[in-house]
C-alpha cells in the first residue's frame, strides 16, 4: 500500500470514528468499546478492499461483510453513511422507534447490512454458509466476517470453524477482534482462550495476526489471505477496545456506556487533534 492511500484510508477511518461518537451519543448510550476497535478494519474494506456498490446495495457480483458481532452496528453504520449507502442524518435515529439502524446489524433494515446478526455465533455461521453457497455457484466474490475474541468464547465459533475448514472455503475471511476484552471484563479472566491464532491453524485455517489499528500491516494480510486458494482464512487483529475515543480507550467497562454530546463533543476534539 503506497502512503497517499494509507493516509486517506486513515483519515476516512477518523472520520467514522467522530461519526460513531455522535452517533451514539445522539441516542444516549450504545457499544462504543467494540464499535471502536474495528474502525480501522472497516476504513480498509469499504474504502479500499470491497467490491461494492452503495447504489445497488444487493448486486449479486458484491463481496459481502458480515460483523458477527453485531453489536458494532454503530461503526458500521458510519462507515455505510460515508460510503454513501444512506444519508448521514440517519445516523441520528440510532435505536430509536421507527429506525432503519437498529442496535444491532439488521439485513432488513439497512441497505449495505449483508446478515442480521447480534445473537453471537450466529453471524459467522451465517458467513460460512453464504461462502459454501457462492463457491458452490462458481462465484469469484470474497465473503468477510467478523468475530470478537469474547464471542469466540461461544461453541457455534468453534464447530463452523471446523466446517468451513473442511469445506475448504478460499472466499472466506475473517477477523477476530482480538481486544482482550468483553462485556463483563477481560477475556482472560472470564474464560481464557489461550494461543488464538494456533487454534485457528490447528481447525485447518490458513492463519495470520496483525496489529488491527496498522491499516497497512492489515491490508497487507487481506493481500496474503486473497491469494490463499484452499482454505479459509483467519487474521487475527490485536486491538484496543474504545480505540480513539478518550473517555472509552483503556477503560475496563467500555463494552456499552452512557454519555451525551457534550462528551462526546469533547472526545471528538480530541480524536481531531491527534
Amino acid at each position: 500500500m503506497d502512503k497517499e492511500t494509507e493516509l486517506y484510508l486513515k483519515n476516512q477511518a477518523k472520520e467514522i470514528r467522530k461519526m460513531t461518537i455522535e452517533e451514539i451519543a445522539t441516542l444516549g448510550t450504545g457499544h462504543i468499546g467494540g464499535a471502536m476497535s474495528i474502525v480501522d478494519l472497516l476504513a480498509l474494506l469499504y474504502f479500499h478492499r470491497m467490491k461494492v456498490d452503495p447504489q445497488n446495495p444487493r448486486w449479486e457480483e458484491r463481496d459481502q461483510l458480515v460483523v458477527s458481532k453485531g453489536h458494532s452496528g454503530p461503526a458500521v453504520y458510519a462507515a455505510l453513511a460515508l460510503k454513501g449507502f444512506f444519508p448521514k442524518d440517519w445516523l441520528t435515529t440510532l435505536n430509536k422507534g421507527g429506525t432503519s439502524l437498529p442496535s444491532h446489524c439488521d439485513r432488513n433494515k439497512t441497505p449495505g447490512i449483508d446478515m442480521t446478526t447480534g445473537s453471537l455465533g450466529q453471524g459467522f455461521s451465517a458467513a460460512i454458509g453464504i461462502a459454501l453457497g457462492l463457491k458452490m455457484d462458481k462465484k469469484t466474490s470474497t465473503v468477510y466476517t467478523v468475530i470478537g475474541d469474547g464471542e469466540s468464547n461461544e461453541g457455534q465459533i468453534w464447530e463452523g470453524a471446523l466446517f468451513a475448514g473442511y469445506q475448504k472455503l478460499p472466499n472466506l475471511i475473517a477477523f477476530t477482534d482480538y481486544n482482550k476484552q468483553q462485556l463483563d471484563g477481560f477475556t482472560k479472566d472470564i474464560l481464557d482462550m489461550g494461543d488464538i491464532a494456533k487454534k485457528w491453524e490447528q481447525f485447518g485455517w490458513f492463519t495470520q495476526e496483525a496489529d488491527g489499528h496498522d491499516i497497512a500491516a492489515l491490508d497487507a494480510a487481506i493481500e496474503k489471505a486473497l491469494a490463499e486458494k484452499e482454505r479459509p482464512s483467519m487474521i487475527v487483529m490485536h486491538t484496543i477496545k474504545g480505540k480513539g475515543c478518550n473517555f472509552a480507550e483503556g477503560v475496563e467497562k467500555n463494552h456499552s456506556m452512557v454519555f451525551d454530546m457534550e462528551k462526546a463533543k469533547e472526545a471528538i476534539a480530541a480524536l481531531e487533534g491527534v
